[in-house]
């Protein structure tokens, strides 16, 4: 299977190549809307800042690709979050595949830590991402702003309030937490990804 992994200017793009290595296939990391357009899978993984990574998809025509993309796609942590409309982290309009609002964690506990940095459960799991899950899986988030609850939630965690843990529309699946960081249960929705 040829699996692409978008390149551009985010980190921890590594964890998730020897991820899909080790479900047996060679990823390509590229930024080449060929290349991309042409997978079977294309993942769109990282952690970075929303402003600064759209300006980087903009500049390299990779906002239009990711859009117009057909096979199943995948984002990841900031990769789901530049999937939506807008992010209120640095007032950015993002890609519009998911019609959602990603905001900034407010604490309403002193106890409430920003970022969000552990494991936490999801459940309400609706997506082929999740097949074979028990009601409440745990995996591992590291995140200061989030997805509300919306009509593309495929999955839902809670932390300071309910939010969407994956979103699903079409081709195009997304999850907040890192399954390449959440062990067995984390390689299992790769490895579903794959097989969709």
């Amino acid at each position: 299977m040829n699996v692409a992994i978008v390149k551009y200017n985010a980190g921890n793009i590594c964890s998730v190549v020897n991820a899909v290595r080790r479900l047996g296939t060679e990823p390509l990391v590229t930024d080449s809307p060929e290349a991309l357009m042409k997978a079977d899978r294309v993942i769109f993984p990282g952690q970075g800042e929303a402003s600064h990574t759209m300006t980087y998809l903009r500049q390299h025509k990779l906002d239009e690709v990711i859009r117009s993309l057909k096979q199943p796609v995948l984002g990841i942590c900031i990769g789901m979050q530049l999937m939506c409309r807008h992010s209120e982290e640095g007032d950015t309009a993002c890609l519009g595949i998911f019609d959602a609002e990603v905001k900034r964690f407010v604490p309403a506990l002193r106890t409430d830590k920003v970022p969000q940095m552990g494991w936490n459960t999801i459940s309400n799991t609706r997506s082929p991402l999740f097949k074979g899950f028990a009601p409440e899986e745990f995996v591992y988030f590291v995140h200061s702003y989030y997805v509300p609850l919306n009509a593309d939630t495929a999955a839902q965690t809670h932390y300071i309030q309910p939010y969407s843990a994956a979103l699903q529309r079409d081709n195009f699946y997304a999850t907040q937490f890192h399954p390449e960081k959440s062990g067995m249960v984390g390689e299992r929705i790769l490895r579903n990804f794959m097989e969709i």
